[in-house]
């Protein structure tokens, strides 16, 4: 149960009420939408991290379901699994991030994400070894998206973890 209570939307604005709709009224942003240019702003971030750049989305959403599992945050890893399987994650890869150094299913690019971003966020930055590995990989404008995803996603799981958001059957918040 979460730890205050969500906003109400009846009291919301109109442009609040919108960007609810928009997102199924998912228990993350009822909760966010407490402050409302706060969660404008995050869901402005959040759309471009998922719609806007050139990282490839499998990468990017194995890097945030990999976030998620080391923040422990089991809203953000049920939800980016779906995500992660509607732009071409398998459910083989899905499985394996829990242990994914000991996994066949990721390819080099992937790999080096995936260390990249197990870096970030247990170490705060990458070694330089690893962050040379992926830098080899991706254009500059992916590494710096790769990055911003990873961090977006740790402070977005510590929200949830924070709040303790409920969650949700995952096909009612995830199209």
């Amino acid at each position: 149960m979460a730890r205050i209570d969500y906003s109400d939307p009846s009291k919301a604005s109109d442009r609040t009420r919108e960007i609810l709709d928009k997102n199924r009224h998912a228990n993350i942003f009822r909760m966010m939408a407490h402050s409302p240019s706060y969660f404008e702003q995050y869901c402005r971030l959040g759309g471009a991290i998922r719609h806007k750049g050139e990282l490839d989305p499998i990468v990017r959403e194995l890097a945030i379901t990999r976030t998620g599992i080391l923040c422990e945050a089991p809203y953000e890893i049920v939800a980016h699994k779906r995500i992660g399987k509607n732009v071409g994650v398998t459910d083989e890869q899905n499985e394996a991030l829990v242990n994914w150094q000991a996994a066949s299913c990721f390819d080099e690019t992937q790999r080096a994400a995936l260390a990249f971003t197990d870096e970030i966020v247990k170490l705060n930055k990458p070694t330089d070894a690893t962050f040379k590995a992926i830098a080899s990989k991706l254009t500059p404008a992916a590494l710096v998206e790769l990055q911003l995803s990873v961090g977006f996603y740790i402070m977005t799981s510590k929200f949830l973890e924070t709040f303790e958001i409920d969650l949700q059957p995952v096909t009612e918040v995830v199209g």
